[in-house]
């Protein structure tokens, strides 16, 4: 009976739902978030891609995408929107707001290259067309309130990207995603105050408003820089 009382309690836990572009962010947060959160009732949903910059997807179509995401895992574990208490969306800015100025053309470049200051490539019309698509999504994901009717939704930021935020490094490789992910995850698993100290708290760390923070990213060159507003996430577990 005691074991029954459990299982009812666990199953009564509202999801809180978590999306990333990639395995490596889910290496390097998942633990830790799962110790933040309760660890039967936070879902890590790995996109294996950007849906800013997924072209199949119009800009007028995200909030609908983002439920669709949802409402498939929903199905796959028989849950509805009273199972999910909010939805936590961690997006790569990849430098999207920068002015043209900064995007430098480098025919040497067999992929964008990230710098604090400039962005290179060897096709810098094609990036200025992914910003503006990419500018189109952020633009109306940072004003959703709901996904799917009534979950609870917000978009925090990793500036370039996360290995930027985390790791202090820009353009690695994807070993060196997978490897610094495992020491992040080793570092803090056992150390939540000092990973929410290290998030919240740096100099990297945008802790003002949540409307704030987005239009602090939008300004000059600091979607290439090392910014992020997660730490707005974990306030009421930092009061806590």
């Amino acid at each position: 009976m005691h074991f029954a009382r459990q299982v009812i309690s666990v199953a009564r836990k509202k999801i809180v739902f978590v999306i990333v572009e990639g395995p490596s962010d889910e290496t390097a947060l998942g633990v830790i978030l799962s110790r933040l959160y309760d660890k039967n009732s936070i879902h890590i949903e790995i996109m294996y891609g950007d849906i800013t910059t997924d072209y199949r997807i119009e800009p007028q179509d995200i909030a609908k995408s983002l439920a669709d995401i949802v409402k498939k895992y929903a199905m796959s574990m028989h849950f509805d929107q009273k199972d999910f208490s909010q939805i936590i969306h961690l997006v790569d800015m990849d430098g999207a707001y920068v002015p043209a100025a900064s995007i430098i053309e480098n025919s040497d470049a067999e992929k964008p290259l990230y710098f604090e200051n400039e962005l290179q490539t060897s096709n810098p019309e094609h990036i200025k067309q992914r910003n503006r698509h990419k500018q189109e999504k952020l633009n109306r994901m940072c004003k959703l309130k709901k996904v799917w009717v009534s979950i609870p939704y917000q978009a925090y930021y990793m500036s370039c990207n996360l290995d930027h935020v985390l790791y202090g490094k820009l353009n690695s490789t994807d070993e060196d995603k997978e490897n610094d992910a495992y020491d992040f995850a080793r570092r803090y698993k056992d150390n939540i105050g000092g990973f929410l100290s290290f998030i919240s708290n740096s100099e990297f760390s945008v802790s003002i408003g949540y409307k704030e923070s987005w239009e602090f990213i939008k300004k000059e060159n600091h979607s290439l820089e090392r910014h992020t507003n997660l730490g707005l996430c974990f306030a009421k577990i930092r009061k806590d």
